[in-house]
C-alpha cells in the first residue's frame, strides 16, 4: 500500500483543539438532555389538564342531555297534571260523572241495556 503523503500533526495544539471539541459535544449532549427532559415535563405538565378539560366536557354533555330530558318530562307531565285537575273539577259535577262512568265502565240505570258497538269511541 501507497503510504499516505498527509501527516497530521500531533502537537499540544492539535490536542487542546480535540479536547475542546470532545468537550463542547459531551456539553451539547447535556443541554439537550436537559432540554428534552425538560420538554417531556412541560407536555405532561399540558396533558393533565387537557385530559381533565375533556372529561369536564363530555361530563357536561351528558348532564345537558339529561337536563334536556328532565325538561321535557316535566313539560309532559305538567300537562298531563293539568287535564287531571280538569277532570277532577268535571268529575265534581255530578251529571257529568254519572255521565262519565256510564260511558266509561258501562253502568246503567234500572231498565237500561247497553250495547257495545264496535268503532265507536268509549
Amino acid at each position: 500500500m501507497k503510504k499516505s503523503k498527509i501527516l497530521q500533526l500531533n502537537n499540544a495544539f492539535i490536542q487542546s483543539e480535540r479536547k475542546k471539541t470532545q468537550y463542547q459535544l459531551a456539553e451539547r449532549q447535556q443541554k439537550n438532555r436537559f432540554m428534552g427532559a425538560i420538554l417531556i415535563l412541560v407536555i405532561f405538565l399540558f396533558m393533565l389538564p387537557a385530559y381533565n378539560l375533556v372529561g369536564t366536557y363530555t361530563n357536561i354533555q351528558q348532564q345537558e342531555k339529561k337536563l334536556a330530558e328532565l325538561e321535557k318530562n316535566y313539560e309532559e307531565l305538567t300537562k298531563e297534571q293539568k287535564q287531571e285537575a280538569e277532570m277532577v273539577a268535571k268529575l265534581k259535577n255530578e251529571e257529568y260523572a254519572a255521565k262519565y262512568v256510564r260511558a266509561k265502565y258501562q253502568y246503567s240505570k234500572e231498565g237500561e241495556f247497553v250495547y257495545n258497538i264496535p268503532g265507536l269511541p268509549k
